[in-house]
């Protein structure tokens, strides 16, 4: 641009010179970035390469056609995984949803529901997933409420709402202490009542600033839907284990566990941008 010319972009000679060097700066980091990568690589796959045990390793995880043998089945089990993850995470949105409006309440006279609540979230975050998948696969049966056999899918898809109802009940909770008290002073104000503020007003915004939470609660319950094998549900964990008994060879193991990750990256991924959206959504204007 000549000296006598405007500058109709807006954008100063001193900004442009900020963002070429911070633009080759991002580059630089790329490319460094590509070589460590590729130098750990390479190292890693000397030291596998070299070990004394990667023949037997190799033939015994990474078989070329025990993978290809386990794909179907293993396939057909992950389909069980995933009809078992739908239904627990609309089940495990609604009573989260509740338990955290009950901790919400304020005055003395709904103590009782706090306590329950606080009692809920206390008990099913501190017991562990596969006790409670013991208790409720083998407990409610024990009942003898039906004579008809329970599947054993929705005795696992229970099991799953009463644990991870607790821990997103407690990222709701924080999400709603989050909110700043004026916005339900201003709704109140307005003539809402407590559950409509909570609803319209309050609710949208701590689930706002508590997703990149909530999407890391349901990549853990991606994986745990895995343990429901243990009451004897074929899903892929449990096609892996029959593969392995029949052959004698741990691959299935490795191609179940592939398909976990496959099913759980879409979502990591997604996580991780929002965390990053959200961050520099907090930071503008802070950048110096």
């Amino acid at each position: 641009m000549k000296a006598d010319e405007p500058d109709v972009t807006g954008v100063s000679d001193l900004e442009r010179g900020r963002r070429a060097f911070r633009r080759g700066r991002a580059t630089r980091s790329v490319l460094i970035s590509l070589g460590s990568t590729l130098v750990f690589a390479v190292v890693i796959g000397f030291v596998l390469l070299n070990s004394p045990g990667w023949a037997v390793t190799r033939e015994t995880f990474f078989n070329p056609e025990y993978f290809v043998a386990a794909l179907p089945a293993v396939f057909d089990g992950l389909l069980l995984n995933i009809r078992v993850l739908l239904m627990a995470v609309g089940g495990v949105a609604a009573l989260a949803v509740v338990l955290a409006g009950l901790r919400s309440l304020r005055g003395p006279v709904f103590f009782p529901l706090r306590f329950l609540a606080a009692a809920y979230t206390d008990l099913f975050r501190g017991m562990p997933f596969l006790i409670v998948l013991y208790l409720i696969g083998f407990g409610i049966p024990a009942l003898g409420f039906t004579t008809s056999i329970i599947p054993v899918a929705l005795l696992g898809t229970v099991a799953l709402i009463l644990t991870y109802s607790a821990y997103v009940a407690e990222v709701l909770r924080a999400g709603i202490e989050a909110v700043h008290p004026s916005q339900r002073l201003a709704a109140r104000s307005l003539g809402l009542s407590h559950y409509a503020s909570l609803r319209l007003v309050v609710l949208p915004q701590a689930i706002r600033k508590v997703t990149p939470a909530l999407m890391n609660d349901f990549v853990s319950m991606q994986k745990d839907v895995g343990l429901i094998s243990v009451l004897g549900a074929v899903d892929a964990v449990r096609a892996a284990q029959i593969q392995v008994a029949t052959t004698y060879n741990f691959t299935a193991y490795v191609v179940a566990g592939l398909m976990f990750v496959a099913l759980s990256w879409p979502f990591i991924r997604f996580t991780d941008a929002l965390t990053a959206r959200q961050q520099a959504r907090e930071q503008i204007g802070g950048l110096v």
